[in-house]
């Protein structure tokens, strides 16, 4: 029996990167994904590589209406939740002294209010003993430049954690943090860009893969991780841990 099977899970920013490998790793295991993501061309392009067993629902995770639609067509479909991976997330650059209301609340919608809204929305479909995994950020540990409002995003991520672990104890719902580092993802390659020692500063002296974050998130979405909660379980060949 593959360590999945029979499990449904739900998705956010599924179409490439980390969500995208991570809904191939679960389809790999036995799941049915329901995956979302802003760009329907692209949703419709991850879909045909997965293959059978995922559906995809289009929209802003910002968007409260976007995720109603999501967990609709899920009860419509399914009638249940049994993992949850909330990784839709957003990553742009001000230094302050330049920061913009436009730009902290384009950061702050996606990567908080769209989360925190992406797992209490899912609670009436959830079962209880299911898995919920935020993808926070080894970023939010490390300090650069112009980061200020994304890495403080992620670390509110952490602290849902935390919180979240005590909110749904008594549903034995698990709740855990997954801070991935320097990883070969689109969304990454302007901060590879600018930070041209980056990968120097890599223990393991690499970027990681998408596929790596997948098989970790795997793990924690499964009945292994079972006694695992509130933990932030950090992917990042060692980066902030030095």
């Amino acid at each position: 029996m593959k360590r999945l099977e029979r499990k449904i899970a739900v998705i956010t920013g599924g179409s490439s990167g980390i969500g995208f490998a991570t809904a191939q790793q679960f389809v790999r295991e036995g799941a049915y994904v329901f995956v979302n993501d802003l760009c329907q061309s692209e949703l419709d392009e991850a879909l045909k590589q997965i293959g059978k067993n995922a559906t995809g629902v289009q929209g802003d995770v910002s968007n409260l209406a976007v995720l109603d639609r999501l967990y609709a067509t899920v009860k419509q479909q399914k009638g249940r939740i049994d993992i949850l991976f909330a990784n839709a997330g957003l990553l742009e650059f001000a230094p302050l002294g330049a920061i913009t209301v436009a730009h902290f609340d384009k950061i702050f919608g996606v990567n908080v209010k769209g989360l925190l809204f992406t797992v209490q929305k899912a609670l009436p479909l959830f079962q209880d003993g299911g898995s919920i995994i935020l993808n926070a950020s080894a970023g939010a540990s490390k300090g650069f430049e112009g980061s200020s409002v994304y890495s403080a995003s992620k670390v509110a991520i952490r602290s849902f954690a935390r919180t979240w672990t005590v909110d749904l104890k008594q549903r034995k719902i698990r709740v855990n943090a997954m801070s991935p580092g320097p990883i070969d993802t689109p969304m990454l390659s302007g901060l590879v860009h600018r930070e041209k020692n980056l990968v120097s500063t890599v223990p393991l002296g690499r970027m990681g893969s998408p596929d790596e974050i997948a098989k970790v998130a795997s793990f924690l979405a499964s009945d292994d991780s079972s006694y695992v909660t509130g933990i932030e379980l950090f992917v990042d060949g060692g980066w902030a841990q030095i």
